[in-house]
């Protein structure tokens, strides 16, 4: 089996985060619409490539969404039956221990919105990496720097007023720009990455906390963490409303999907862009291969 790299920085508290996720396996249904985005981009990327996989594996943190959106998809019969292997704790933090595939023997792997909890990513790909057979497709989706980037400024904003200092509340994002750079320091051919930035509006922060918690998506940062007081929470409220709010009054959100693909290496393939190259969309990228691996028109 794969095992992480080793000595990486502790970024994320797995305790924390399994617990996140174990509390919101009961709310994750009235909140899961991010999920189902990024298994649209998926399945999307699925429907383009004609050929059959007979070995997949879902290791997102909420397995089953891609199942579900696959099954309204041309792309269903050339799909077998998703396994989800390992645990909770497998899924909550990519690259944390053992992956739950044996080397080789994954056609098909996908990862929705996980690999940001990642101590370790290059080690986290590195094992999906090694999980495939040759000519294998990694198909994932994380959250990218944009991300609740208004949420993250009234509440440091709020805390420096309140009390003075401020800790940090909201995760560290990866930059979506250096994905396909991501993937190929991990190994793979054809790395090719999009970035989705797109805003959601709600009726107030408050809601969107909610939506958070639901999808066990608060914070785990390790080490020490102050409990938000209700005079911080309530000036990033009015701090929002001042800043963000539209004229009807709800607040928007932002978010960011980075969706990385790339093929475990195989003779067929075309050679690998020099790193850092790559210009084509994800769906373009994919649609040039054709199921004996040779480029399509």
């Amino acid at each position: 089996m794969s095992s992480p790299s080793s000595g990486p920085p502790i970024i994320f508290d797995t305790a924390r985060r399994v617990a996140r996720l174990r509390r919101a396996q009961a709310t994750f249904p009235q909140a899961d619409f991010l999920h189902r985005r990024a298994a649209d981009n998926a399945v999307n990327s699925l429907e383009v490539i004609l050929r059959e996989f007979h070995a997949p594996v879902d290791l997102s943190p909420h397995p089953g969404v891609l199942a579900q959106v696959l099954a309204d998809s041309p792309a269903r019969d050339r799909v077998a039956e998703i396994r989800a292997p390992g645990t909770l704790e497998d899924r909550a933090a990519p690259g944390r221990g053992f992956l739950p595939i044996e080397d080789g023997q994954a056609d098909l792997v996908v990862n929705l919105l996980g690999l940001h909890w990642a101590n370790d990513l290059p080690g986290a790909l590195s094992q999906v990496r090694r999980a495939l057979k040759p000519d294998g497709l990694f198909i994932a989706s994380l959250f990218g720097a944009a991300t609740l980037k208004e949420l993250r400024g009234v509440l440091t904003e709020a805390e420096l007023e309140v009390n003075g200092g401020a800790q940090a509340r909201i995760s560290p994002f990866a930059d979506g720009y250096d994905g396909a750079g991501l993937l190929q320091r991990a190994g793979f051919a054809l790395p090719v990455t999009d970035v989705d930035r797109f805003v959601v509006r709600y009726r107030d922060p408050l809601s969107l906390m909610k939506d958070l918690r639901a999808m066990g998506e608060t914070n785990v940062l390790a080490g020490p963490v102050r409990p938000l007081s209700r005079s911080v929470l309530a000036r990033a409220m009015e701090l929002y409303a001042q800043r963000h709010a539209e004229p009807d009054g709800r607040i928007p959100v932002t978010f960011e999907m980075v969706h990385l693909a790339g093929w475990a290496p195989h003779e067929s393939q075309q050679k690998p862009a020099k790193r850092g190259s790559a210009q084509v969309s994800l769906a373009d990228a994919l649609h040039a291969r054709r199921p004996d691996g040779s480029a399509g028109d």
